[in-house]
C-alpha cells in the first residue's frame, strides 16, 4: 500500500511542477501578485486533499482521484495548442497516473479496513 501512496505522491508532485513551470516560466501573467494567486487557485484541487492522502484517509484519496480529472481535462485542452502540445501530453500522463494510482490505493485501503482483527488468546 505504501508503494501506491508513493506513486500517487510522485504524480501529485509532477502536476505541481508542471503547473508551476507553465505558470511562472512558460506563460506568466504580467503582474506577479496575480500570477501567484492564479497559481494557488490552480493548485487548490490538489492541495486540499493532500493532508488526508498523506494519512491514508479513504475520502481524501477518493477526492484526489476525482480532482485529477480536472488536470486531465486541462491537459486535453492544452494539447490543441501546437506550442504547448508537449506540456499537455505530460499533464495528461500525470493526471491519468494520479487517477490510476489513487483508484488502486482506494481499493487497497478498503481491503485493509475490511480485514477482521486478529483474535486475542485467553
Amino acid at each position: 500500500m505504501k508503494g501506491w501512496l508513493f506513486l500517487s505522491l510522485m504524480m501529485v508532485g509532477s502536476l505541481f511542477a508542471m503547473t508551476g513551470l507553465r505558470q511562472f516560466f512558460i506563460e506568466p501573467l504580467d503582474d506577479a501578485g496575480v500570477n501567484s494567486a492564479w497559481f494557488i487557485i490552480q493548485l487548490l484541487p490538489l492541495l486540499l486533499p493532500l493532508p488526508g492522502l498523506l494519512r491514508g484517509n479513504l475520502r481524501a484519496v477518493f477526492f484526489m482521484c476525482m480532482s485529477s480529472m480536472l488536470y486531465f481535462i486541462h491537459g486535453v485542452l492544452v494539447v490543441s495548442d501546437p506550442e504547448m502540445q508537449l506540456f499537455g501530453i505530460f499533464e495528461i500522463i500525470f493526471a491519468l497516473g494520479l487517477c490510476a494510482t489513487t483508484a488502486i490505493l482506494v481499493r487497497k485501503i478498503r481491503e485493509h479496513e475490511a480485514q477482521p482483527l486478529p483474535k486475542e488468546k485467553d
